[in-house]
């Protein structure tokens, strides 16, 4: 069996190639060819615990993760997981993995994604609202997706946002990395916005003409409770782009504003429908909502894709019997 940590995840496949695999995933799941139980949900005063199964022909596996809000207090990342990775065919194990580290790519290889067909492809700023691990990983990948110039970044913490800022430069190169003090200066430089936060309430201004013409990722709410996007955005979408239809049941970014009247049932639509078209949807301009919760199918796919080429590659940690 195989360990496989953030540096083995690194070295084993490319950003690239971890899209190619969410691209996949997405095909696989409009097949419905996989089993996907409903994920289970454990509620604490401290956290949330998520326990995520999936199955293909090949494989299954499960990922544990945790998401416990307090832990940046305390100098502790937000999210820890696991993830075991079987084979089909025995069910032995053949690979745990860093379950943090590969939502952190997988999550990010989603957003990327979104990257790649919801906004022009002549895209060259980004604005990330919420500097933690998440954060991160989504602006490497939209900086694989797009040939980015400017990255904006706005956290209400500024400690944060310098040592983010330091961090970034070390992994993006030729890009110039701006901090701003408003997320009003956030939207108006930038191209893409991109929200990664646990927020109960909008990050982003409620203000029409600010966002015409956005091109919003939005990946951190996954709970009813939870709402990044102000009413403002979805009076200028024709339609909203969701992963999977567990984010029209989960997010408070989804539900609310179907239940308010702002945009309706049909205009909601999965992902998967547009990758047939091989190529973005707004070629011409226009305002575009992705929006993402995620789901189990993504991280037993993007770990197949690591583990298949981790062994190809002689990288991991083999764990003795």
């Amino acid at each position: 069996m195989l360990y496989l940590g953030e540096q083995h995840i690194r070295e084993s496949i490319s950003l690239d190639e971890v899209m190619d695999t969410i691209e996949k995933s997405f095909q696989v799941y409009e097949s419905g060819d996989f089993q996907m139980p409903d994920r289970m949900h454990v509620e604490r005063e401290e956290g949330t615990i998520l326990y995520m199964p999936s199955f293909t022909k090949d494989v299954f596996g499960t990922k544990i993760i945790s998401t416990f809000p307090e832990n940046i207090k305390k100098g502790v990342p937000t999210v820890q997981a696991t993830m075991v990775l079987n084979k089909a065919s025995t069910g032995e194990p053949i690979a745990i993995f860093d379950g943090a580290a590969l939502t952190a790519y997988r999550t990010g290889a989603v957003g990327g994604v979104g990257v790649r067909y919801t906004t022009r492809e002549n895209c060259e700023s980004v604005g990330l609202i919420g500097t933690g691990v998440q954060g991160f990983h989504q602006l490497l990948f939209a900086c694989t997706a797009r040939k980015i110039k400017n990255i904006y970044i706005f956290d209400r913490s500024k400690e944060r946002l310098i040592s983010f800022k330091e961090k970034l430069e070390k992994r993006i190169k030729n890009v110039k990395v701006n901090i701003v003090d408003k997320v009003e200066e956030l939207v108006l430089n930038s191209e893409i916005i991109i929200t990664a936060t646990p927020a109960e309430s909008p990050v982003l201004p409620d203000n029409e003409e600010m966002l015409k013409g956005k091109h919003i990722i939005a990946i951190g709410s996954y709970k009813l409770k939870m709402r990044e996007l102000p009413k403002a955005l979805y009076t200028l979408l024709d339609d909203v782009y969701i992963d999977t239809k567990f984010a029209a049941e989960e997010s408070g970014d989804i539900i609310v504003p179907v239940r308010e009247k702002w945009i309706k049932e049909d205009q909601i639509k999965i992902f998967g429908e547009l990758l047939g078209a091989k190529k973005p949807i707004n070629e011409k301009g226009g305002t575009s909502l992705y929006k993402s919760v995620g789901m189990g199918l993504f991280d037993l796919m993007v770990a197949e894709a690591i583990y298949n080429k981790a062994i190809k590659l002689q990288k991991g940690q083999k764990i003795q019997d």
